[in-house]
């Protein structure tokens, strides 16, 4: 007779649910996890929890602006002398120049617009309180709140990262930015003598 299939253990009544994502607008600490909008970051991989204002670079922006508005300003005034030599003509090549100049022109007018909007969006962005935590690799979680909040915020991960039954659930918002090159982002760094630095005073 052979031997009877090893039993498997009875499975308890109430199976403990699956873990769930947590709220987009939402950052948890749960099971060495730290949760924010919804993308998961161990706890042993954060480096740095800190906090600082998230600045727009109005300055760069402004002068981004009048290097591009400059070219485009003097691509229109030269197209528009090219127009006006051209309009006096009667023959058909002076009148297929006359329009494809004014085709040209158009363009020019609308990239002008969108470089005035795309200056104006930066100059009048608001700052942003935000708390940063980044991690071994290149990853870095980015939220908002009031800045009492985030303070306490940073002592609660700090605290969480040492405790391994830590927990946390706390209600932050996200940033609404398309574009983060246009802010002043991290530490602000101030250089120091000449040319060929290798070192940084913060």
């Amino acid at each position: 007779m052979g031997t009877p299939p090893p039993q498997q253990p009875p499975r308890p009544a109430h199976a403990p649910a699956p873990p769930r994502t947590p709220p987009r607008q939402s950052l948890l600490i749960s099971k060495r996890l730290l949760w924010v909008h919804g993308a998961a970051y161990p706890l042993e991989n954060i480096v740095r929890v800190h906090t600082f204002d998230l600045t727009p670079r109005r300055g760069a922006a402004f002068a981004q602006f009048l290097k591009r508005g400059g070219v485009t300003l003097l691509i229109l005034l030269l197209l528009m002398w090219i127009s006006d030599a051209t309009s006096g003509g009667w023959d058909g090549s002076s009148s297929d120049l006359s329009d494809v100049t004014g085709f040209l022109m158009v363009l020019v007018v609308v990239a002008l617009i969108y470089f005035i909007g795309d200056m104006l969006a930066v100059v009048f962005a608001g700052t942003h309180h935000v708390l940063a935590v980044e991690t071994n690799g290149r990853s870095t979680a980015l939220v908002t709140a009031p800045r009492e909040q985030l303070n306490e915020l940073v002592v609660s991960i700090a605290e969480a990262i040492d405790k391994p039954d830590a927990e946390l659930h706390a209600h932050v918002a996200s940033l609404a930015i398309t574009n983060y090159g246009n802010y002043h982002f991290g530490d602000s760094v101030n250089m120091y003598g000449g040319s060929g630095n290798t070192g940084v005073s913060r």
